[in-house]
């Protein structure tokens, strides 16, 4: 797994083998360029970092591949821009040889310092997804975890990993400790419990209760144990050759899954909160029976479904995990962290209910939708009248990975809908910062503009947005001054519509920005037209009999 990346840049972790690199070697070898409307291709190419890392925090598929079958990866170790090609490694690109795209990029690779990257990084697993990466990161804030894994040279050579990048801010308390040869494996109920039946078993029988439970030396082996948990936590085994052993008859004995992962698994517990909610909402409204068959069939599964938080949206209670929404979301962690004995919205719930808090200007089903993609990192659908106000709660919860999971539901819906529809999509992706969204919006509309052009709510869509800079230092066939300092935020957003208008057109380098004014005067004259429309709606409502 790549080195946590710190949020004030892209630093090459330091513990990496053999890699023998000097801090001239950071030079390029091909001049670096500026590429601010470039796709990940055109950055790669160019060594332009922060294009590139604005691409691929925005949710760029990083082994993706252009018209002429190549991965970014490549065109950077065809360059030899080490920085971009580093960036891209740690963003999950393909570098094994033995593979079609990490065979090319090492043939490729301009000079030794790219070779010597590739190898440092070719047998490293690819990084966790989002749901695996926050839990394995409140798995290793727990003070006895981290402090194992900083001193055991067994599973750092194995892995490559290292807990520097795991903070305190990530911590939130275990329920549960383990005990093997004296030492100390903090954890939490629900995640065991998920993960494997025999876990499941013993914390509503034997474990009941305790939260602390110590196991026979003579039966398990400490690093063993570790791992398995570990591997509950991330979906990663990470393990010494020596302690495999002990890991199998472990497992043996767990009787663990053999195709289950932690989205599923969670998928599972969600499934079992959400159905007891529906009953303890029932049972408040003094309904006698319960509301359909589904409730019925599992009901015993859902008696103890190890809810620690309530959560009242919208007069409905959500039975929730405390360890879940805190890894998914630093809203919830600080809140769930500087909080004790909830009272808010307990209004009727019994006197032994677990905690509970209200959320506010948020409708049930949104909250639902939100928890779904905490607990499973994907939604399975959304109606696009909810989009807006998921794209909202995933800015207020600081849960940003959601905007992304809307999107890719959304993205296949866009394709029938209207001119008019799909004005307002670029509006509000715009507004929210939805990248894929954005990016499709203007796709469609530069590929068929003069269809566009025609409709009335385009030309008032004009009206709403800042006009072209008529910068031509923005266009990506436009040198940057030597130390030209770049502007990272977010494009006009009808610059960005004139680049992608240039690129379907096809029009010459030479020429574009020629074509660029043209294009430029073609829109003043779009909203001189609108502005008329706009003009004559008003005076025929003056007009109107009242």
């Amino acid at each position: 797994m790549p080195p946590n990346r710190p949020s004030s840049g892209w630093i090459i972790d330091p513990d990496l083998d053999e890699i023998d690199l000097d801090p001239s070697d950071f030079t390029s070898s091909l001049p670096l360029k500026k590429v601010p409307n470039g796709d990940v291709f055109q950055a790669s190419r160019a060594g332009d970092v922060e294009r590139l890392k604005y691409l691929l925090e925005s949710g760029v598929n990083v082994n993706a591949r252009d018209q002429w079958d190549s991965v970014a990866l490549y065109y950077a170790c065809l360059a030899g821009h080490l920085d971009a090609a580093r960036m891209l490694l740690e963003s999950g690109a393909i570098c094994s040889e033995h593979t079609f795209d990490g065979d090319r990029c090492h043939y490729a690779a301009l000079n030794l310092k790219v070779r010597k990257l590739l190898k440092a990084f070719e047998a490293r697993p690819p990084p966790l997804a989002p749901l695996q990466a926050a839990l394995r990161d409140t798995f290793l804030s727990c003070e006895a975890n981290r402090v194992y894994l900083e001193q055991s040279e067994a599973i750092y050579h194995v892995s490559g990993l290292s807990s520097s990048g795991v903070s305190n801010a990530n911590h939130f308390p275990p329920d549960v400790v383990f005990f093997v040869q004296g030492r100390p494996i903090e954890a939490h109920r629900v995640i065991l419990s998920a993960r494997s039946p025999f876990f499941k078993r013993k914390f509503k029988t034997d474990w009941r209760g305790r939260s602390e439970v110590r196991l026979a030396r003579e039966k398990l082996s400490y690093p063993a144990l570790y791992s398995l948990v570990h591997f509950f936590y991330s979906d990663r085994l990470e393990i010494a050759v020596d302690d495999m052993e002990d890991l199998v008859r472990i497992c043996k004995g767990l009787s663990l899954p053999e195709e289950d992962r932690l989205p599923a698994a969670l998928h599972r517990v969600l499934q079992s909160s959400l159905a007891r909610s529906t009953m303890q909402q029932n049972l408040e409204n003094d309904v006698d029976r319960l509301v359909s068959s589904f409730d019925v069939v599992h009901m015993n599964d859902c008696v103890d479904d190890l809810a620690d938080i309530c959560v009242r949206v919208d007069n409905k209670i959500f039975r929730c995990h405390q360890v879940v929404l805190a890894s998914r979301s630093e809203y919830f962690r600080a809140r769930l962290s500087h909080m004790k004995d909830f009272h808010e919205g307990k209004v009727g719930l019994p006197s032994d209910a677990v905690p509970c808090f209200e959320e506010h200007d948020l409708s049930m089903e949104a909250f639902e939708k939100m928890v779904e993609y905490m607990y499973t990192d994907g939604l399975k659908d959304i109606n696009p009248g909810q989009a807006e106000e998921m794209f909202d709660a995933a800015s207020r919860y600081l849960l940003f990975p959601l905007k992304r999971a809307v999107a890719d539901v959304l993205l296949p819906q866009l394709e029938m809908v209207s001119p008019a529809e799909l004005c307002h999509w670029l509006i509000l992706s715009d507004m929210y910062g939805v990248i894929k969204i954005r990016e499709y919006c203007l796709d469609t509309i530069a590929c068929n503009f003069e269809t566009f052009a025609d409709t009335r709510d385009f030309r008032a869509m004009l009206l709403t947005v800042p006009p072209p800079s008529g910068d031509s230092s923005l266009r990506t066939t436009a040198p940057s001054a030597p130390g030209a300092a770049l502007n990272t935020d977010q494009g006009n957003l009808l610059d960005d519509l004139r680049e992608k208008w240039l690129e379907a057109e096809a029009a010459d380098l030479d020429k574009r920005d020629e074509s660029a004014l043209l294009f430029d005067k073609r829109l003043e004259m779009l909203m001189l037209v609108a502005k008329k429309e706009s003009e004559t709606v008003v005076d025929d409502i003056q007009d109107s009999p009242a």
